[in-house]
């Protein structure tokens, strides 16, 4: 394969480069600087210059709450780009691997893991440019596997753990939503998958929509609770609140679990428990600070 991965400088983009030793294929990682995929022509060029037969996108808009007031910004990174790289694939029937998202569940997701199945219904714009960018895949007919994830985080970018673990090593109290129960998922462990994925030999007859989190579940405060007590910023004190003390435009899932079972048995992934990789990325950022 001749691999070529967008946004290469994002959490997971990152990641994919850490670990790309773990596949044997041709790799170029690109960014926003070295590749505008909001242009046809730009992705159809290069993606034929490099002879490339498989893309991975990480680029996405996630600012949530920006999308609100940006939604033609949104709708272009997150659906139409995402078209262009679908069409370029389907053009020398190549395979595309894209990152979706939770949110295409919108605010009231039950209490049980969302499967694959189920219907979506997004709440605000970021979960609905997603969603069209999944259909835009799927209209283009190239094949393709969609992985949604929750909770993304990792060493690099702006993510919740960096964001706690500065908030409790400054401040004396922070107060965390209880009330919103999801999965953090290491951004390393994905990367991992996406490069396990590729390698299987079922990958071809293997297509379409997956589910991909770390496992077990938690509420945002007891993420940050773990953050805290983990990194030793125990003067800190981190207060459950209600959603409702923090105002948003968007309605954001109360239950965002996925169901991974269809991807584990499939590509016979083990998916590490969120609290042994939380820790992981932790101590990796504490080292970092020594």
């Amino acid at each position: 394969m001749n691999i070529l991965v967008t946004g290469a400088n994002g959490q997971l983009g990152r990641h994919l480069q850490l670990c790309c030793n773990k596949t044997e294929h041709n790799v170029v990682f690109t960014d926003v600087d070295e590749l505008d995929i909001t242009s046809a022509d730009a992705v159809r060029e290069f993606t034929c210059r490099q002879h490339i037969d498989t893309i991975v996108n990480c680029a996405a808009y996630t600012n949530v709450d920006q999308a609100e007031s940006d939604a033609a910004a949104a709708d272009l990174v997150n659906n139409v780009a995402v078209g262009h790289l679908a069409t370029a694939m389907s053009e020398v029937c190549g395979l595309l691997v894209h990152i979706s998202t939770d949110y295409v569940f919108g605010g009231n997701c039950g209490n049980t893991p969302r499967t694959e199945a189920e219907p979506v219904n997004p709440t605000g714009v970021y979960g609905l440019t997603k969603l069209r960018g999944e259909q835009a895949i799927a209209a283009s007919g190239c094949k393709h596997i969609i992985i949604r994830t929750s909770w993304l985080y990792s060493e690099y970018g702006k993510n919740f753990m960096r964001t706690m673990l500065s908030l409790t090593a400054s401040r004396d109290s922070v107060s965390v939503v209880a009330d919103q129960v999801g999965t953090p998922t290491y951004a390393g462990d994905l990367a991992t998958t996406i490069w396990t994925i590729l390698a299987n030999p079922k990958i071809e007859n293997s297509q379409g929509l997956y589910h991909y989190s770390n496992e077990g579940v938690c509420s945002w405060y007891d993420f940050a609770y773990f953050i805290a007590t983990h990194a030793g910023n125990t003067a800190c004190k981190v207060n459950p609140c209600h959603s409702s003390e923090f105002p948003s435009k968007v309605v954001r899932p109360s239950f965002s679990v996925l169901d991974k079972t269809k991807i584990k048995n499939t590509f016979n992934i083990t998916i590490p428990h969120w609290t042994t990789s939380a820790q992981r990325c932790l101590d990796n950022l504490l080292n970092n600070r020594q």
